[in-house]
């Protein structure tokens, strides 16, 4: 069983940073694909970018493309997802996942993901 802690949001301006982390513990860190997803009040969960076991490839989904970045460090269990240029419509709750995986492509659903976080919330204000 693998348990995912977030950590790092905030309340920010809109042009600002911030830098999520998420902590993994209970599994082998480096044979999970690894993703953010985020919900904002009143919308569905959607995926915001994932990294695959290897740290290889990513995927961004294009409203983030440019400003945010995934990386992880497998020595230390952590993923990490750097978001510059952030923008009120980025509010939301953002969620780490884990899936199983080596596949050399990391996959964009939520029903593709194992294990979850309990979220960390980010505000930008305008």
């Amino acid at each position: 069983q693998v348990q995912l802690v977030e950590s790092g949001g905030g309340l920010v301006q809109a042009g600002g940073s911030l830098r999520l982390s998420c902590a993994a513990s209970g599994g082998s860190f480096s044979t999970y694909a690894m993703a953010w997803f985020r919900q904002a009040p009143g919308k569905e969960r959607e995926f915001v970018t994932a990294i695959n076991w290897s740290g290889d490839s990513v995927y961004y989904v294009d409203s983030v493309k440019g400003r945010f970045t995934i990386s992880r460090d497998n020595a230390k269990n952590m993923v990490f997802l750097q978001m510059n240029s952030l923008k009120p419509e980025d509010t939301a709750v953002y969620y780490c996942a884990a899936e199983l995986s080596y596949s050399s492509r990391p996959h964009v659903y939520e029903h593709d993901y194992d294990y979850w976080g309990q979220g960390t919330q980010v505000t930008v204000s305008s």
